[in-house]
């Protein structure tokens, strides 16, 4: 192996270590250089050398806040350890929170099916809210919003005629 392969190499790991530590800060790549005492331009083409490279894509993750279906842990009967339990709430689709800083926005037609689906006989409102992973409140939220308003019929008298004169 020559020298020059191992120069070209430590100085892709500093360029690397250099380019995740700006991702990690608040500055921008000019006060960065700056504050580093790194040339802008040699940063900027190792910058764009790594946005060019093929990034893993990130693994998305759907979880139950309930647990798992069945024990994972050793039981005294080693026979029966496979056997699942049905469980006794409904099935239906689990939607994981969303990730921090980002917020899922749901239209008015699955806000409606979601609410339709709480108001069944026998349905469990926070239930319903986990299994697509939102608050209770914003289903009441989503309730208020979207009822329509109730209107009262209003009779209009004569002020003067429904006071009652003085008897003399």
């Amino acid at each position: 192996m020559d020298d020059n392969g191992a120069w070209t190499r430590q100085s892709e790991a500093f360029w690397r270590a250099r380019h995740e530590a700006w991702k990690r800060s608040d500055l921008n790549q000019r006060q960065y250089c700056e504050a580093e005492g790194i040339p802008l331009k040699a940063f900027g083409n190792w910058r764009a050398k790594f946005k060019a490279e093929p990034q893993p894509l990130e693994r998305k993750l759907l979880y139950r806040r309930r647990g798992l279906s069945h024990s994972l842990s050793h039981t005294l009967s080693p026979g029966l350890s496979h056997v699942t339990y049905p469980s006794s709430r409904p099935e239906g689709p689990i939607v994981p929170r969303p990730r921090e800083g980002h917020r899922r926005r749901f239209g008015e037609a699955d806000k409606r099916r979601i609410l339709e689906e709480a108001a069944r006989p026998r349905a469990s409102v926070s239930d319903v809210a986990r299994r697509y992973g939102i608050d209770r409140r914003i289903l009441c939220r989503w309730k208020q919003e979207l009822s329509p308003p109730v209107f009262v019929a209003i009779k209009i008298t004569d002020v003067a005629a429904s006071v009652e004169r003085p008897v003399s």
